[in-house]
């Protein structure tokens, strides 16, 4: 009877050890399962993350060169402008010299359109500008121009010169009445004193007497800090004769 007992606590128990030893697979299961996809989820969690990441940091390094290009692109041209109107500053004052010894319409490179005529000097603002043939816009991309129809530097009449406000011309603005001006032909170099500015409409510079008295006209847009360039308005420093002298 007790072995019976025994035998039939044996299989309970067994049955016990059995059942508790399913459901502790089922368990182990259950928490390997649980524990594979919480770190599936989070390893894809860091995979996404570290993707976008490499991908921040590319796009970062991308723009980070494109702005480098940008800017040794923006300094290459600056240069590049730069060397060019030094270089051109350099071929004119060359062809104005030869001028000076007598040669006539020296370009000043082979393809140029113009020639140096004269020399416009501010001695108080220490300026010195090298006056072109020719009121045009490939005359004023490199200095001041001489409006046809006007008298010629050196000659009786009044001489008109034009330039860019923005440039060649822009000392005009710190010009004030009374200050000296000369004006240096290849004969002779006269000198002026500014009598008065004025503001006109560019429609009434055709209507400024050219064959009358012996004035310096200088010319250029106004104001001087619009922001769009060719206004209706221009600004005119207008200069008398003071003496003459002619260089032997």
């Amino acid at each position: 009877m007790d072995i019976l007992k025994n035998n039939i606590c044996f299989v309970r128990d067994g049955k016990l050890r059995t059942n508790n030893s399913n459901a502790h697979t089922i368990h182990r299961t259950f928490f390997f399962s649980c524990k594979k996809l919480i770190s599936t989820i989070r390893d894809s969690h860091w995979h996404t993350a570290l993707t976008q990441l490499l991908r921040n940091k590319c796009i970062f390094k991308i723009t980070l060169v494109s702005l480098l290009l940008s800017g040794l692109w923006f300094i290459g041209q600056g240069t590049y402008i730069h060397a060019k109107a030094v270089l051109a500053q350099l071929l004119l004052e060359t062809a104005w010299s030869q001028t000076l010894d007598g040669q006539k319409e020296v370009k000043p490179w082979p393809w140029a359109d113009t020639w140096p005529i004269a020399r416009l000097k501010a001695p108080d603002l220490e300026i010195s500008r090298i006056v072109l043939a020719g009121a045009n816009g490939s005359s004023l991309a490199f200095g001041p121009g001489h409006l046809f129809g006007s008298a010629s530097p050196g000659e009786n009449g009044n001489i008109i010169i034009s330039g860019h406000r923005d440039t060649h011309f822009s000392f005009l603005e710190n010009l004030k009445t009374g200050d000296p001006i000369e004006l240096q032909s290849y004969n002779k170099t006269t000198s002026y004193r500014i009598n008065e500015t004025v503001i006109i409409d560019k429609e009434k510079i055709n209507f400024i007497p050219t064959d009358t008295g012996n004035k310096l006209i200088l010319i250029t847009c106004y104001p001087f800090n619009a922001i769009q360039a060719g206004g209706s308005l221009r600004y005119l420093v207008i200069a008398e004769p003071v003496q003459a002298a002619t260089l032997s």
